[in-house]
């Protein structure tokens, strides 16, 4: 649900455990980005999103080996600037023509790169000659250069620490700015996002929230809604976010299967029914769940078992309300 502002940068996830980390860290600077998987990331989507630059994150991959993630090709031939880090740098690199290669020292945890270079990532944060801290994490590097590029920062492991190419406005970090770790880090990435990109920095998380109720309410109209709601972060949001915008049309269905920790299930329904005002069936399903997981020790099994059994006693109660016009759930964002 991208907001109407033009302000947006598109993040492509290779995989790494950190990469939500990138795009708390561009929220927190008021930047609104997505988090896309890099093979879910046609030319057309792109266009269509309309980013003003591209960020490539880590992953756990090696470019080494042959059937390795790639970015989609098409990105280099948009004329946006690119930010690689890490894995997104390697591949980066060796999309354009350098040499990625393994074997060579490996740095794990906190390095310290000397900035032998400016370049605008580094404007007003990192001074030529300095010394900083950073986080690394990678036992693959650079060694040979793209065509147009230039070292910014080297490590003792990884001696393209920092890369740039001006011209194009294409960046590449081996260290993971994303991080606590990496104390000027999150500077980096504003240099990145507002002064390479060009964004404002305006967005807002509020702003966000007015424009998903709007969208919400133009959906619905008149509809009925019914939501799936577990008590946890995902679906909790969602059926807060529905209610405020279409109120009592939105039903949530709590089923008890009596998992949670002790007194959890009162308190989602205190908390749904009492401070929200939102229609709440709680549904004790208790019985159903641990006589059908009795005996089973299999965890694959257990899990498709209560997920079997949610949506049976989900669904005959959906039917007593009478239908909806809408199924609502929260899922993990990707």
């Amino acid at each position: 649900m991208a907001p109407t502002t033009q302000d947006r940068i598109l993040i492509l996830d290779f995989g790494s455990q950190v990469t939500q980390l990138i795009a708390r860290r561009l929220r927190e600077s008021g930047v609104y980005c997505e988090v896309w998987p890099y093979n879910n990331a046609a030319a057309a989507r792109i266009t269509g999103f309309n980013p003003r630059g591209i960020i490539l994150s880590g992953g756990p991959a090696s470019v080494t080996e042959g059937e390795s993630p790639r970015a989609p090709a098409e990105v280099f031939e948009m004329s946006l600037p690119i930010l690689g880090i890490c894995y997104g740098q390697q591949t980066l690199a060796a999309q354009l023509g350098g040499v990625v290669e393994g074997g060579h020292a490996r740095e794990f945890g906190r390095a310290v790169v000397e900035v032998t270079g400016e370049c605008a990532l580094t404007q007003g944060v990192w001074a030529k000659g300095a010394r900083e801290t950073v986080w690394m994490s990678h036992g693959d590097r650079i060694t040979v250069l793209p065509p147009g590029f230039r070292v910014v920062a080297q490590s003792e492991g990884a001696p393209f620490a920092l890369i740039a190419n001006d011209a194009r406005r294409y960046y590449g970090t081996m260290f993971h700015p994303e991080v606590v770790h990496t104390p000027h880090g999150a500077a980096l990435l504003k240099n990145f996002t507002h002064d390479v990109c060009g964004c404002s920095g305006d967005w807002t998380m509020g702003a966000y929230r007015a424009q998903a109720v709007a969208r919400i309410r133009a959906q619905v109209g008149q509809g009925r809604v019914v939501c799936g709601l577990s008590g946890g972060v995902d679906s909790s949001v969602a059926a807060v976010l529905i209610h405020e915008a279409i109120g009592d049309q939105l039903t949530c269905i709590y089923v008890d299967h009596s998992l949670m920790r002790a007194n959890e299930s009162e308190q989602v329904v205190a908390t749904f029914r009492d401070r929200f005002n939102i229609k709440l069936v709680h549904v004790d399903a208790s019985a159903m769940f641990l006589g059908a997981l009795a005996g089973v020790t299999d965890p694959e099994i257990k899990r498709k078992t209560i997920g079997r059994l949610f949506i049976e006693v989900f669904e005959a109660e959906q039917h007593k309300l009478g239908g909806a016009d809408f199924l609502a759930q929260g899922t993990l964002y990707p």
